[in-house]
């Protein structure tokens, strides 16, 4: 062995979903994301793909996400020592966005929490059942035991495979497997027997998504997780979409991709996630605090905050990539980019950036740096394009 060798050991093998042969046989272009091989995109191209989400239903692959459930009657209770958001008042078959944060009032992760039905649902995925982000799931599993495991059991779910069906017509290709799927309202979920070729496939299934469309997230068990892929796919709304079109349809949606638009060194105020903290959690509140980095949280929600994350749509037809520099009129650096894109919906280009509170201002131009090059750019409202959740 020679002594770069050694110093170089050999990279893990990429890991794979349940669904990487059917990857291959659809001729999927396939990229390494957060450990695994994963489709970046299909034949038609990103473009074709978002479109049809857009327009239609598209079937992605988001089994590499981290799926858990927490068992004990002190789940809830435990965990809002961790999170920023109501978890003790979350209704049964209602689900909750919410995050990690760290003693600064960084963002750890950003993750899914149900409360599942009483009965079968509870039985199989727990008190709390969560979905986190595949690049933070050891890390957060980590970060639950080791605060959480007196209170309540902390268990990994990695024999399960997650789809995510998005789309206008995504409600009416997964009626056909299930009608009662179309009861479900924007953030609610429970049990369906999902019609597969060779009969039902039990899985969990909520109306949500990472689009900014109507749609749903499907957790099945791995084994079965083709048969409902190949379901899904016989439905004439149906296409596949991969990475490369979820990340441009969540950025039109102005929804956040950890490790990019938000992180351990930005608080949840600055990212402009005020929303997702419930007034029984804010100061005043009757469970106000408790949990890392509150009194940071706090003092941002005061009008603290040293930045907030913004829309910038390019004045220009240039399209401006995560990690540009972003300047005032007067060349003072005062940002950079965390996503950008030239979005297919908007056809314009678009970015998200944190820039200071005097310049976060809808309206206000500032410039972009791309390849030594300044690109007026203008502050503009989030989402890019309208949600159309069915709440």
């Amino acid at each position: 062995m020679t002594a770069s060798s050694a110093a170089t050991p050999a990279a893990a093998p990429l890991l794979q979903t349940p669904l990487h042969a059917l990857h291959g046989r659809l001729g999927a272009r396939m990229v390494a994301f957060a450990g695994y091989a994963m489709p970046v995109q299909y034949p038609a191209g990103l473009m074709a793909e978002h479109r049809h989400c857009r327009e239609s239903a598209a079937l992605f692959d988001v089994s590499h996400m981290g799926q858990l459930r927490l068992v004990g009657a002190d789940a809830a209770a435990a965990l809002e020592t961790l999170v920023p958001v109501d978890v003790i008042g979350l209704g049964a078959g209602r689900q909750r966005y919410a995050f990690f944060t760290n003693a600064s009032g960084g963002l750890l992760d950003d993750l899914m929490i149900v409360r599942p039905e009483p009965g079968a649902a509870a039985a199989a995925f727990g008190d709390l059942f969560l979905v986190v982000n595949a690049g933070c799931k050891v890390a957060d599993i980590r970060h639950l035991q080791t605060h959480l495991a007196t209170r309540c059991a902390i268990e990994a779910l990695p024999d399960r495979a997650l789809l995510a069906l998005q789309g206008p017509k995504a409600v009416d290709a997964l009626a056909r497997l299930h009608p009662g799927v179309g009861d479900l309202v924007f953030m609610s979920g429970g049990l369906f027997q999902l019609a597969g070729p060779a009969g039902p496939i039990p899985c969990f299934v909520t109306r949500s998504g990472y689009t900014g469309e109507d749609g749903f997230e499907i957790s099945v068990p791995q084994q079965q997780a083709e048969a409902l892929a190949l379901a899904l796919l016989a439905q004439p709304e149906v296409k596949p979409a991969g990475l490369g079109a979820r990340d441009t349809l969540r950025l039109e949606a102005g929804l956040c991709l950890y490790g990019h638009d938000i992180d351990a060194t930005t608080s949840p105020i600055e990212a402009g996630l005020n929303w997702a903290i419930q007034k029984v959690r804010r100061p005043g509140g009757a469970r106000a605090g408790g949990y890392p980095g509150s009194a940071v949280v706090d003092a941002h929600l005061a009008g603290a905050g040293p930045s907030k994350r913004v829309g910038l749509i390019g004045l220009e037809r240039v399209p401006v990539r995560e990690g540009s520099a972003l300047f005032d009129g007067q060349g003072h650096a005062i940002g950079r980019v965390t996503s950008g894109t030239l979005a297919p919906t908007v056809n314009a280009c678009i970015a998200m950036a944190y820039l200071p509170l005097n310049h976060a201002v809808i309206g206000h131009e500032v410039q972009a740096e791309v390849r030594g090059k300044r690109v007026p750019m203008r502050v503009t409202a989030l989402p890019f394009t309208p949600h159309r959740y069915q709440r």
